[in-house]
């Protein structure tokens, strides 16, 4: 980065950043959040450590997780975000936050989150996620994320990003949407 953004700049009373990057598996949620962090000296959260070890298996084993499944895990989110805010740092989690209520219960622990929601052709995230050796997510729940995924609202004030683009340029993207300083919180109608 070329330190032409800072959150230096915010101003003293605001409250601290706490940015979600979003998405369904294979959209680089983890890489983004990631980099965002490091480039706003934020800590980076990644929420798939979050999960139970019942969660992981199940989605190793092909079984796509249901509401009542990922309570614990977005209660257990929504808790690091709110000790962030207590603390006054600046946060990044990567977390597939694929319905609006989901988004909800996070918001608990930050009221004021940004979302970065990152979208692209189900063709490129099958390549993406057939890429990943290793990952305990087989290409098989993608089509289940993409059949849950509840896109961010207009009221969200989502920052929506296609991921065909280059993660340079995501990044870059990014930051400029969250470092705005006159950015409405609700956009207009």
């Amino acid at each position: 980065m070329n330190g032409a953004h800072s959150i230096a700049s915010a101003p003293m009373n605001s409250p601290p950043l706490a940015v979600v990057v979003m998405g369904v598996c294979g959209s680089g949620k983890s890489g983004l959040a990631e980099r965002l962090a490091s480039a706003l000296g934020a800590q980076f959260i990644e929420g798939d450590a979050f999960h139970s070890p019942r969660n992981i298996e199940r989605m190793a084993a092909g079984i796509a997780l249901t509401d009542a499944d990922r309570e614990d895990w977005l209660r257990a989110l929504a808790a690091q975000l709110a000790q962030a805010r207590a603390d006054a740092r600046n946060v990044v989690l990567a977390c597939s936050a694929l319905k609006r209520a989901y988004r909800d219960q996070l918001r608990e622990g930050a009221p004021d989150l940004r979302l970065v929601h990152l979208s692209g052709t189900r063709a490129l995230l099958a390549e993406r996620v057939a890429r990943r050796p290793g990952h305990y997510m087989p290409a098989s729940l993608l089509d289940s994320q993409l059949a849950t995924l509840e896109a961010p609202g207009r009221d969200e004030d989502p920052i929506d990003l296609d991921v065909a683009a280059s993660p340079e340029a995501l990044v870059q993207a990014a930051l400029a949407q969250l470092l705005t300083p006159d950015r409405p919180t609700t956009p207009p109608p």
